[in-house]
């Protein structure tokens, strides 16, 4: 059994909190829990639907004076109506029902009006990309397995030559009403689960759902500056609606391979430096191919410490529908020898015996405090 979490604490608010105070407290929660702010995470994606599916109850009067009285249970569909779940505009039309009983006659002059086909639920695709492809952008055909309205029916689901005709349950208004003691309801007509019309005659191919299997090539422009998590959306690209009704999105999900060279931080591109110690003593400069196809001179200081950041303006990632570029920053790891010639030893000597102390003055400084210590200064 599905455990009912209540929409006030979903949206951290007290049940006497005002209009403004449950804006403010939706806002801060869509914001921590957004899809692109958690890219793959299940959790937060189904925190998201839920804070959203309350403050739509909420932020209604009607509604909101409805789950007060009756909770979670005055958003249920009664009856044969469609796919199950909770249906939030559900409750608003039996209010305006009952509110058109006590007004004398029906609401709209029509009873309620036909509820729509079920829209195409929504998919999702995964595509990795390097880290140039990333910079560059791309243009790439995918092939997906998807529903699409069928061929031969074009999406009405009835047999070429037949139609679908009125549901004689509704009178084709796709609800019906029942007298529950002193309240009418209305809800989605049990015959034609609320589409208002049914089809005796259902076309063979698609066995009347108006939609079948096949395999869609679609082509997919990754624009320059896409991350790890960035989601591309194909309008229209999902699964087909039942019926004629419109179709879901096709989401692209991103994923950019790891470089050998670069690491990526938002806009900033990072790459380690190893140097020798004779280049960090005396300077010199670095050639590092970019990912715009240039070769970037990076000087090296004298004196330059392991640990340091060079930073390269401008050539890092491009800014995603934006301006401008990132940065490209060089960390130095200066590296001691570990394989010395007899005649480099020899020079390496003749240089320890010329030492003052006052080249490298941080380890002066140290060995000056260690002495203090022992000396008990």
């Amino acid at each position: 059994m599905t455990t009912e979490v209540d929409f006030y604490e979903l949206l951290e608010c007290e049940r006497t909190a005002d209009a403004g105070v449950i804006k403010t407290s939706y806002r801060k929660l869509a914001m921590r829990y957004h899809p692109d702010k958690n890219a793959g995470c299940k959790d937060s994606e189904s925190k998201f639907k839920a804070v959203s599916e309350a403050y739509d109850v909420l932020k209604d009067p009607q509604k909101r004076a409805a789950y007060d009285r009756f909770g979670h249970a005055a958003f249920r569909q009664q009856g044969g109506g469609g796919g199950g779940g909770q249906d939030f505009g559900g409750f608003s039309d039996i209010f305006e029902s009952v509110f058109g009983e006590f007004m004398g006659g029906q609401r709209g002059g029509g009873g309620g009006g036909r509820q729509a086909a079920r829209r195409g639920a929504d998919l999702r695709y995964d595509m990795e990309v390097t880290l140039e492809e990333a910079y560059h952008g791309k243009s790439t055909d995918i092939t997906v397995d998807v529903s699409a309205p069928c061929g031969s029916c074009h999406g009405s689901g009835a047999r070429p030559g037949t139609s679908a005709r009125t549901c004689h349950a509704c009178a084709g208004h796709g609800k019906v009403r029942a007298q529950q003691g002193f309240f009418v309801v209305e809800r989605a007509c049990p015959v034609c689960n609320g589409l208002g019309e049914v089809i005796a005659d259902p076309c063979p191919d698609c066995r009347g759902e108006g939609r079948v299997e096949k395999t869609k090539t679609l082509t997919v422009s990754v624009p320059p500056g896409v991350d790890e998590g960035t989601r591309i959306r194909l309008s229209g690209e999902g699964e087909a609606g039942a019926r004629g009704a419109p179709g879901g999105d096709l989401y692209i999900f991103l994923h950019v391979k790891r470089h050998n060279l670069f690491e990526r931080e938002g806009t900033a591109l990072f790459a380690r430096a190893p140097i020798s110690f004779t280049t960090a003593a005396l300077g010199g400069t670095l050639a590092i191919p970019g990912l715009d196809g240039r070769t970037h001179e990076i000087r090296i200081p004298a004196g330059v410490q392991s640990g340091k950041q060079i930073k390269q303006r401008g050539a890092g990632m491009p800014v995603l529908q934006g301006r401008g570029h990132g940065d490209l920053v060089i960390q130095i790891d200066v590296e001691t020898p570990t394989r010395l010639s007899t005649r480099q030893r020899e020079l390496l000597e003749m240089f320890r015996e010329t030492e003052t102390g006052d080249e490298c003055p941080a380890s002066q400084g140290f060995f000056a405090k260690l002495k203090g210590v022992f000396a008990g200064e």
